[in-house]
């Protein structure tokens, strides 16, 4: 009877190991995807959370890695950790360190990390288009990978809402041309879910809503497989802003005007009265269409009724809040409903008519601003601590990253430390200083505080393959410069004048950035200098070469301000000789920096075209889809507007880019202000549009090695 008992529990032990393993099977995949050399080599145990916090146990026996993890994301963040600080390697979105090994690093005593808050959460609406807005299956699945990786187990995941939107205006009797009518192109859509513009960039075809159907299951099969929650659009109100003179039984519809977004550009979405049972109508076909297209166990949904500066006439907020909560829960029920914790959002009023416990804050602007504090931990609502750091995906190095730190233990030590359930990253695009989003997402797994140089040591060994002095040097002058923590309001990086539209006093490029160096220009010049003495020793490094690229690029950019100011000290002078000069020097600045960054494909206005062209390949309106990637990058929009406060927000300082638009916009107005004459921004505005209408590919020309030190010598000297 014994042995029988004994053979039985073998059998049912040898069960739940086999099952145990299989619940990791998806990290062996991402294993295979981005380091095939240790998939093989993979040993996973399923051990239990810790008050609820994720562990994982790293240690290396016989040539294989052990991983015990108490859920499919610490399984993945201990890949991470171990290929990062054992095997040196890494991926990003600039760039891979990645290498076949025949043995594995060891590790002969077990490592353990706990995260210290349950979630680790990523993304803004806006990284959907100023990033994803082309992405593929190909590149959401390497997306996910980095997120998985990196330890990611929340995300925002709105793809595919454009269908859930046209099956529920069609149920509610719109037309097709009508439905399609309200949803935007492709390079818009963030701006549609957060409530600030409609149909602009469309119309779009049927097949191209139903591409982002098929893309969103594939997404979130994945994202299920990978432990990462997936934040779902939730119905807050939004409707179009006439839904009440298209639909015959809605013509009585409560819809309350929402004005214009951005002062008097864009025609925003109406709000359908969340507390009328218009609203509740609406709601019922809304989630009725969403769990027919994405399922019924989406735990988490995004969206908030008068987000940046909606206009509620004065009904009552509370009720407002409560009501799209009960229909939320109605329809998903125990779900969570995500809010934005930016500017004055969400108001007192509004989260006082929620239950607080269905509810999770993100912190947005950690770099900024304090509003956990200042809102006294949003009235005791569970919140999670993120930066914003780069808005519209504009090129530049910066990133807070002694305050990153800071404030996270200031918070998790703070009367509110038991609100701050997790840390995020919050770009607006995330092409851009990789360092920032590794530290905010490697935090979570550090209990105690930390020291940044220490941080960055072995973040420039797992970035690069391998140690060099120099390049940790570099590093720590960068911390102290361009990666520094001024105490300036600043949103996002400093900003390049080869970018912006010209004029006689360019301040700032884009309407709420800045031109403002908040660090020693000089200093940062000369720590590039420093990481470039380790050329040599990283010729084959993918990574190291991108972030050389990338800090050439600052150094000429912080000079071509110098450049431009004595250009419009020659042309206040109308001395001739001196305009030449002046202007000879400024544009020749430009075609160099053109030339610098066609050696790098991520700062190739053809990568972000190839997107485009991938992604519209198989769709009638192709050409569409084109002219969404031009314009969201220059006059943004809408049309007939040459004043609008929202061209060049998402400018880029890319090869192609500059050697086209930006440098022909600098050559008009050089060649007006020698004549004494003004150019209307009209006219720069016709540049613009027409610019984004052509279907040119702007490939880039590499530089030879000799062309290149050149380069390096002129931009450091």
């Amino acid at each position: 009877m014994q042995k029988f008992i004994l053979t039985i529990f073998i059998l049912l032990s040898s069960f739940f190991s086999q099952l145990s393993a299989q619940n990791f099977s998806a990290v062996k995949e991402v294993a295979k995807r981005q380091f095939p050399w240790i998939a093989d080599k993979l040993v996973f145990k399923s051990i239990p959370k810790e008050n609820n916090d994720d562990v994982f146990i790293l240690q290396t026996k016989a040539n294989r890695l052990e991983i015990s993890a108490s859920s499919t994301s610490a399984a993945s963040r201990a890949l991470d950790w171990y290929v990062k600080h054992y095997a040196h390697q890494s991926i990003s979105h600039f760039g891979n360190q990645t290498k076949n090994l025949v043995s594995l690093p060891e590790v002969p005593d077990p490592i353990k990390k706990k995260s210290f808050v349950p979630y680790r959460y990523a993304l803004n609406y806006c990284t959907i288009n100023y990033s994803f807005s082309f992405y593929t299956w190909e590149d959401w699945e390497k997306e996910l990978d980095w997120m998985a990786l990196n330890g990611v187990n929340i995300m925002l995941a709105p793809v595919g809402t454009e269908m859930v939107w046209y099956n529920t205006l069609i149920k509610l009797g719109y037309s097709d041309a009508d439905a399609r009518a309200f949803i935007p192109g492709p390079g818009f859509i963030a701006w549609w879910l957060m409530g600030n513009l409609e149909g602009w960039g469309g119309p779009v075809s049927l097949a191209s809503i139903k591409q982002q159907e098929e893309l969103q299951k594939k997404i979130l099969k994945r994202m299920n497989e990978l432990g990462i929650e997936p934040i779902l659009q939730g119905f807050y109100g939004m409707v179009p802003h006439d839904m009440n003179k298209k639909v015959a039984s809605l013509k009585n519809a409560p819809i309350i005007d929402q004005g214009k977004w951005v002062f008097t550009e864009f025609i925003r979405p109406g709000i359908l009265t969340p507390t009328s049972s218009d609203f509740q109508k609406v709601a019922d076909v809304y989630y009725s269409e969403m769990k027919k297209l994405y399922g019924k166990d989406i735990k988490y949904f995004g969206g908030e009724p008068f987000h940046e500066g909606g206009k509620s006439n004065d009904i009552d907020i509370t009720a407002v809040g409560k009501s799209v909560q009960q229909e939320m829960q109605k329809h998903y029920p125990n779900s969570t409903w995500v809010l934005q914790g930016w500017q004055k959002n969400p108001s007192d009023k509004l989260l006082a008519g929620l239950n607080r416990e269905k509810v999770l804050i993100i912190e947005l602007f950690g770099e900024n601003t304090s509003n956990w504090e200042e809102r006294k931990g949003y009235n005791g609502t569970n919140f999670i601590w993120s930066n914003v750091s780069n808005f519209g995906e504009k090129n530049g190095l910066y990133g807070k990253l002694q305050r990153f730190i800071d404030e996270v233990y200031r918070a998790k030590e703070s009367p509110y430390g038991a609100n701050l359930k997790g840390v995020g990253i919050i770009p607006e695009g995330i092409y851009n200083n990789p360092v920032a989003y590794d530290l905010m997402l490697d935090m979570a797994w550090h209990e105690q505080k930390f020291n940044l140089d220490d941080w960055l040591i072995d973040y420039t060994k797992y970035r690069y393959g391998k140690e060099n002095p120099d390049v940790i040097k570099a590093w720590k002058e960068f911390a102290q410069t361009v990666y520094s923590d001024p105490k300036v309001y600043q949103e996002g990086p400093s900003e390049s004048i080869f970018c912006a539209r010209p004029s006689m006093n360019v301040d700032p490029v884009s309407s709420w950035g800045t031109r403002t160096r908040n660090y020693d220009i000089v200093r940062f010049r000369e720590a590039v200098k420093v990481f470039l003495k380790a050329d040599s020793d990283f010729k084959n490094s993918e990574t190291y070469q991108a972030d050389k690229i990338d800090f050439l690029r600052q150094v000429w950019a912080d000079k071509g301000d110098v450049a431009y100011d004595s250009l419009i000290r020659s042309i206040n002078s109308q001395d001739k000789n001196r305009m030449d000069k002046a202007s000879s020097t400024f544009l020749e600045m430009i075609n160099i920096q053109n030339e610098l960054l066609g050696n790098s494909p991520y700062f190739t206005l053809n990568r972000w075209l190839q997107q485009a062209k991938n992604y519209g390949v198989k769709l009638p309106d192709s050409d569409n889809t084109m002219y969404n990637a031009k314009a969201q990058i220059t006059f943004w929009g809408p049309d007939n507007n040459p004043k609008t406060t929202l061209r060049d927000y998402a400018h880029k300082e890319w090869n192609g880019l500059l050697g086209s638009l930006y440098v022909d916009r600098w050559k008009l107005f050089i060649e007006n202000a020698k004549e004494g004459k003004f150019t209307k921004p009209q006219d720069f505005y016709n540049m613009e549009v027409n610019w984004s209408k052509k279907q040119e590919m702007y490939v880039p020309t590499k530089s030879s090695e000799s062309r290149m030190k050149e380069l390096e010598d002129l931009i450091l000297k």
